[in-house]
């Protein structure tokens, strides 16, 4: 398997190669030359399977320079029920008649980006270690991105992390799981700005090569593709555990702002797996369901990105779009380059409503999309609580909304849940009149010493911090 990037450097590369690297060196994101075909059979074949035996065979297909033997034990070694709590690792439950939600915030930081990110973390040490080279991770986050590298590299060797976020826009419980952590090789910085801000600096930093060989830059965000891989494993179990047979068709309702989350399930529906709709669900920083609406990707300015109750997704520039659009323009680096250097660089914008492509979003691609807000997370967290007893997160609330607004008869609905409550506590508060249920393990956090550093929205600020303590 060789990965090819959407702005269209001739070189291809191998999965080991680009795990390490992030964005590809002409500013565009890696994909796979294709998208591994599983037919009928080979559902039937992995439909027993437990979840890190699935999570071998999966990504396998992408993965060919980690021997065998070796990427076995690396997924058995990360998904166990001791980190995830469960066997099944992402249980479903049926909420409602044909609304069913898919636990994935079981691990340690209470939040889906555990599922890829505990992988990320012993993928890095293997390949490290194989090389005896180091890595310098430099990552963004609006809330769970963070914590979850954090927790997944802490200690690990030959790793640094260095993880800028938008200071004071990440909810309290999230800023207490990252800054308190002590771990030498952890560096909290907060820049002050959106998180756009802070994703901008990362793709800035990584577009220049210089000091990306120098000081050995890698990602951890889901513009590393060994991320996204390894959260489609997760739609292949949603998948069986909702259906009994392989004809059956389901679909999946996902809370997002950077497009990650819901890309993989692209990734997914592009190798076989029967879904029908890939419902992208908002909060009110609604590019993404803008564009499905309309055509139009329009990025917000740091002004008019709203702060809401369901942060993670304050996100007004989508990073993973990208790899949607590089498929949805049939694969033509070119046009992909134009669309995000030229118009998007230029304009801050580009308009796809006339393109014969864009009606394929919908009919060949399967996606649709819907926005709520602030009121409608309310509802949704009082309505999920007083009738099913089961209590959501703001973002799952996001999802659970659009979810009932994309139903179909017959075809089971799979909301896949985004974060315990905890980490939202003052909505769930402001929806309940009480505070969620908070694991032991974090009693107390938010009044454990920090250790943090504010810096500017400035990419050579975060350089020179880079440089300082790399010495």
């Amino acid at each position: 398997m060789r990965y090819l990037s959407t702005r269209g450097q001739p070189e291809r590369r191998r999965f080991c190669e680009i795990l390490l690297e992030g964005l590809a060196p002409d500013g565009g994101l890696y994909l796979p030359e294709r998208y591994p075909q599983v037919d009928a059979a080979t559902l039937a074949k992995w439909r027993g399977l437990s979840y890190p035996e699935l999570a071998f065979e999966l990504l396998s297909l992408y993965i060919d320079d980690i021997p065998a033997a070796d990427l076995k034990a690396i997924c058995a070694k990360t998904y166990t029920a001791e980190i995830f709590g469960t066997a099944e690792i992402v249980p479903l439950r049926e909420l409602e008649d044909g609304v069913y939600l898919e636990a994935l915030s079981n691990g340690p930081t209470l939040a889906f980006k555990d599922m890829a990110m505990q992988l990320l973390g012993n993928l890095f040490e293997y390949e490290l270690g194989r090389r005896g080279e180091e890595l310098n991770i430099l990552g963004a986050t609006s809330g769970d991105t963070g914590s979850a590298a954090e927790y997944a590299m802490r200690g690990k060797k030959g790793v640094r992390v260095f993880m800028t976020s938008p200071d004071g826009r990440m909810s309290p419980f999230q800023q207490a799981q990252m800054f308190s952590l002590q771990d030498p090789n952890i560096h909290n910085l907060a820049v002050t700005g959106v998180f756009d801000d802070c994703q901008d600096i990362v793709k800035a930093v990584s577009s220049d090569l210089d000091f990306k060989r120098k000081y050995r830059i890698g990602t951890v965000n889901s513009i590393n593709w060994a991320r996204l891989l390894a959260q489609v494993v997760y739609y292949f179990a949603g998948y069986f555990q909702a259906t009994g047979s392989n004809d059956k068709q389901v679909s999946f309702t996902v809370p997002s702002g950077n497009f990650g989350n819901v890309c993989a399930g692209h990734v997914a529906r592009s190798m076989g797996l029967p879904i029908r709709t890939l419902v992208v669900a908002t909060n009110e920083n609604d590019v993404l369901d803008e564009f499905f609406r309309t055509g139009v990707y329009r990025v917000r300015s740091a002004a008019d990105t709203h702060e809401t109750s369901s942060p993670s997704m304050d996100i007004s520039k989508a990073s993973n779009f990208e790899r949607f659009v590089f498929d949805l323009v049939g694969r033509d680096a070119a046009k992909t380059r134009a669309l995000f250097e030229g118009e998007l660089g230029s304009n801050g914008r580009f308009d796809l409503s006339a393109d014969p492509v864009f009606a394929q979003a919908a009919g060949r691609f399967g996606f649709a999309s819907s926005r709520s807000t602030h009121a409608d997370r309310l509802a949704t967290i009082r309505d999920t609580d007083k009738r099913f007893a089961t209590l959501i997160d703001t973002h799952t609330a996001d999802g659970l909304k659009a979810a009932r607004e994309h139903l179909a008869p017959g075809v089971p609905m799979i909301v896949l849940e985004t974060a315990l409550p905890i980490k939202f506590a003052e909505t769930i508060v402001e929806a309940l009149g009480h505070a969620p249920d908070r694991p032991a393990r974090f009693e107390g956090i938010e009044a454990l010493p920090r250790r943090v550093v504010q810096l500017p929205a400035n990419a050579e600020a975060v350089k020179a911090y880079i440089a300082q303590h790399c010495a």
